[in-house]
């Protein structure tokens, strides 16, 4: 904060009581400018939140002889202009270079790819660019904020990508909810692109928008609020297992939230081994015996729920071997907790509370994750995306499917080698730089054994 200070009547310590007061630590003052009369100051602040900071602004200026002439908050300042930037890969530094680049000589190239579409992911961006695509209609925790408010997210996601993978990407806002407006319009813009990312769409329409585009284009689609969880939560679960020497295949999992993520993270387990998943939503347990409004409840049910049980969370988490949340927070009882099966391993991946406060249930869990940084094991995507784009780009993949998920869970998952593994640490960091290399390496492989890779790339 910009401080402008009377000097004659001021005092330091009423702002340092007034910065403690509102839950803020003084990090650093700097003098911008002096006088005999005045003195403008920059405080560094640190603070909790957003709610902290408010509160500041809102006390400072009541302060005798102290006017705030100007608030900067680092993470404003990040975004000032966007977070991201194109770069030229060959700089054109005279007519012929010129020449090269567009007319005439590009001419050359366009009749080449024209003449051989496939020379489009050689001769072009296509082969190392990826869409980041949303419709700012189910953000992080902010919900339905429309595409331009999205955007901040969009480029962060596109800066990791090229941090973490190289790989290339454009956020991409429509400004459209109706689900075949947003089909037609990926379709449309699909053949600048090697893949698409779909981030941030609401269900159900996301599922469709999903499956009509994976039919439709010869690219990877892939919608990260459902498989990069799904991927991730599968890693940090097969060493939970690994720690309680239990099988997937053995095991009672009870699953809250049947949107699009819980779908999809129960779609995973089961390719990958399990066998008793029992989906809980607001109504209860999903099971067979109840036509559901929903049509993918309805196929949820043909799928989970073996012994077709029915009731509360509570009725149904008795006897359970793994809680996963992917729902809302305080749905899960220390009761609950205490009456699940030996070693119970829970998951409460709700943001920004989960479903159960980690500590109330450290004392019942033998291994705990959340979708927070702020404790160990943290469930994120960012663990995912990368590596799994860059397999599929390097491979050239028609698609992600389910075995390519699969392998990168392993993959991220045989990061934690058996010295470092323990209750509180089954998840690698997502600055771990083994994440991306050895992901991209089981999706590449795994593109193959699948028959939807069309490239041989180095391994």
């Amino acid at each position: 904060m910009r401080l402008q200070l009377d000097l004659e009547v001021f005092s330091f310590g009423e702002i340092a009581s007034c910065i403690g007061a509102a839950g803020g630590d003084i990090i650093g003052v700097d003098v911008i400018s002096s006088s005999k009369t005045q003195s403008v100051r920059d405080i560094t602040i640190n603070v909790n939140g957003q709610r902290q900071k408010e509160l500041l602004e809102e006390l400072l200026p009541k302060l005798k002889g102290v006017k705030v002439l100007q608030v900067s908050d680092r993470t404003f300042l990040m975004h000032l202009g966007g977070k991201i930037e194109t770069a030229l890969k060959s700089p054109i530094k005279n007519r012929e270079d010129l020449a090269r680049v567009y007319t005439p000589g590009v001419a050359n190239v366009c009749t080449a790819i024209a003449n051989e579409p496939e020379k489009a992911f050689t001769l072009t961006i296509k082969r190392n660019t990826v869409a980041v695509i949303s419709d700012g209609s189910a953000v992080l925790g902010l919900g339905n904020i429309g595409p331009s408010a999205a955007m901040p997210v969009m480029e962060g996601k596109a800066m990791l990508f090229k941090q973490l993978a190289n790989v290339d990407s454009f956020p991409i806002c429509l400004d459209t909810q109706d689900t075949e407006e947003i089909i037609r319009t990926i379709k449309a813009i699909a053949p600048a692109f090697g893949g698409i990312n779909l981030e941030d769409i609401s269900a159900p329409r996301c599922f469709e928008i999903e499956e009509r585009l994976k039919k439709e284009l010869d690219i990877p689609v892939f919608h990260d609020d459902q498989h990069g969880t799904a991927v991730v939560l599968l890693a940090g679960l097969l060493n939970a297992l690994r720690i309680t020497n239990k099988k997937i295949e053995d095991i009672k999992i009870v699953l809250t939230g049947i949107g699009a993520a819980g779908i999809a993270c129960t779609k995973i387990l089961l390719s990958a081994g399990a066998r008793n998943i029992i989906g809980v939503d607001k109504e209860g347990a999903i099971h067979r015996d109840t036509h559901y409004d929903n049509p993918y409840w309805n196929e949820y049910a043909k799928i989970t729920n073996p012994d077709n049980l029915k009731g509360s969370l509570s009725d149904c988490i008795a006897g359970a071997d793994v809680f996963i949340g992917v729902s809302a927070p305080g749905i899960l009882t220390v009761e609950d907790v205490k009456s699940m099966a030996k070693d119970p391993i829970v998951f409460a991946m709700a943001n920004p509370q989960p479903e159960i406060d980690p500590e109330l249930a450290e004392p019942y869990v033998r291994v705990m994750a959340t979708g927070r940084s702020d404790y160990p094991n943290q469930i994120n995507n960012v663990l995912c995306f990368p590596g799994i784009f860059r397999g599929a780009l390097d491979c050239r993949a028609t698609e992600i499917n389910e075995a390519m998920k699969v392998a990168a869970a392993k993959a991220i998952a045989s990061v934690v080698s058996d010295d470092e593994l323990s209750e509180s640490y089954i998840i690698p960091s997502v600055f771990n730089e083994k994440v991306v290399k050895l992901v991209r390496e089981a999706v590449v492989k795994a593109a193959h054994e699948t028959g939807v890779a069309r490239k041989e790339p180095r391994l």
